[in-house]
């Protein structure tokens, strides 16, 4: 299950993480970000030796989503050392969505 992050703890669960950080930037009015959510929960179970899973609603954090330019969604980015590392925007299939975590961690 992916962690949800605040304004509050963006920092600490994020930044300064040890392990990369997947965080998906959604909304609850979002059809593909309704799509891609267990996705991104599946990951999250099967990949959390390797990376941390979290979610960001860009409607409760609207400053954290302007800090990283997020217009469209879903946003994923992959922040490794507190910096944003990978991007992908839209929703893809699981198996492209595994590959590019895979190619960016």
């Amino acid at each position: 299950m992916a962690l949800e992050v605040t304004l509050e703890n963006f920092e600490k669960e994020v930044l300064e993480s040890t392990l990369p950080v997947l965080v998906d930037f959604f909304a609850d009015w979002c059809g593909p970000c309704k799509m891609m959510s267990p996705v991104v929960d599946q990951i999250g179970e099967e990949m959390s030796s390797q990376i941390k899973v979290c979610k960001c609603n860009i409607d409760d954090n609207d400053a954290i989503a302007e800090k990283y330019e997020i217009m469209s969604i879903p946003n994923f980015i992959i922040f490794k050392d507190g910096k944003p590392a990978a991007n992908q925007v839209g929703a893809v299939s699981p198996a492209q969505f595994k590959q590019w975590i895979e190619e960016n961690i």
